[in-house]
């Protein structure tokens, strides 16, 4: 396997970099210039590539993915140089559940509303890659979440046994643009690109705040929703 040897053509804009070296923090920040891409392009392939979600309230979970409906990588010898994906907010799935289910339209309907997503007016999310660093060795560091039993995943599990990025993208969802930046494992082989990656973000920053848990008078009543949710970046493209 060829792991990513060269960063240095990836993109010109770090994400919050740190003049004495990577950090090994998820962090959130303000967007970031995306660079334009160079070299071969391939395309994402859609029948595979998605984005995982798991969201979490004291009393239970809910976990689904988005699926990938356009995308492009660019690359030059071993160097990714680009990248940009559109997820379809409207064909968000719950895997929790069997759609079946009488609560199935409930919460997929919520969900596109305007208390989350509001799909109406912004049906896609879209992603694009700022920047790429080694990973740095040791611990990633983790939020302390209020402990029940459904506590959000720590960032240090999710990420996987061996990442072999940071990497950074501006992450578009309701109209709100931030850069996000977390641990990922990608590879190319043959010409063929994959990226997996596990991380959490704050829902809130984008504007999905039904259930805020910080305006919770009382958590031990459970009257909140985590304002994490876990994420998992499935990419593939050739």
């Amino acid at each position: 396997m060829k792991l990513l040897q060269k960063t240095g053509l990836f993109l010109a804009a770090a994400f919050l970099a740190v003049a004495c070296g990577p950090s090994n923090t998820v962090e959130t920040g303000d967007a970031q210039e995306v660079a334009a891409g160079s070299g071969l392009t391939l395309a994402v392939d859609a029948s595979t590539s998605k984005i995982n979600w798991t969201g979490y309230k004291p009393a239970g979970k809910h976990f689904g993915y988005i699926p990938v409906t356009e995308g492009e990588v660019m690359i030059e010898g071993d160097a990714l140089t680009g990248a940009r994906f559109v997820f379809d907010i409207t064909g968000l799935k719950i895997e929790d559940m069997q759609e079946s289910d009488e609560n199935y339209p409930k919460l997929w309907g919520h969900l596109q509303s305007a208390d989350f997503f509001d799909a109406e007016n912004h049906p896609q999310a879209v992603f694009e890659l700022t920047s790429v660093e080694p990973f740095s060795a040791g611990s990633i560091v983790d939020k302390e979440e209020f402990e029940t039993e459904f506590t959000p995943q720590k960032d240090s599990e999710l990420a996987g046994a061996n990442p072999t990025h940071w990497v950074s993208g501006n992450l578009t969802m309701r109209g709100t643009t931030k850069n996000i930046k977390f641990p990922a494992t990608v590879s190319i082989v043959d010409g063929v690109v994959t990226a997996k990656a596990g991380f959490n973000i704050d829902r809130t920053v984008w504007g999905l705040a039904y259930g805020d848990e910080s305006g919770a008078v009382d958590k031990a009543k459970d009257q909140f929703i985590y304002n994490t949710v876990s994420v998992g970046f499935d990419i593939k493209a050739n």
